[in-house]
């Protein structure tokens, strides 16, 4: 149905994957103008066809993984595909500019380069140059 994401702060984490994945939230879970939604706790993201994506979960504490260190393991991730490398480098710096942290680099790598990021929560995510 869709991959659920724990957060100490869902609507930020919800929010930063909206934006960066171009997804637009279910219907009630928008921000409504005294910037409240109808429930704070789980939020929905759906693609334009509404199918749903990425679901976020509020948890009272999230512990950061520690990746590539395993004392606090990652216990998740998504892997992203782009066509190029182009897209690679450009889809870095907008997950940059939208409170993502660079873990890894590995764009040195002809096979398959990629960039591994930790969204703003923390948790690790991979963009790379992939095939279908």
């Amino acid at each position: 149905m869709h991959t659920v994401v724990d957060a100490s702060d869902a609507r930020a984490l919800a929010e930063f994957y909206r934006v960066f994945l171009g997804l637009r939230y279910r219907p009630g879970d928008e921000l409504r103008a005294d910037g409240s939604s109808a429930d704070e706790d789980w939020l929905v993201l759906v693609d334009a066809d509404g199918n749903r994506k990425l679901a976020f979960q509020q948890v009272p504490m999230l512990t950061r993984p520690t990746w590539p260190s395993h004392e606090i393991p990652k216990q998740m991730h998504l892997d992203l595909r782009v066509p190029t490398v182009d897209e690679l480098e450009r889809h870095r710096r907008r997950a940059e500019q939208l409170g993502a942290s660079l873990l890894y680099d590995r764009t040195a790598d002809a096979e398959e380069p990629l960039y591994v990021l930790a969204d703003p929560a923390g948790h690790p995510f991979c963009i790379l140059v992939g095939r279908q």
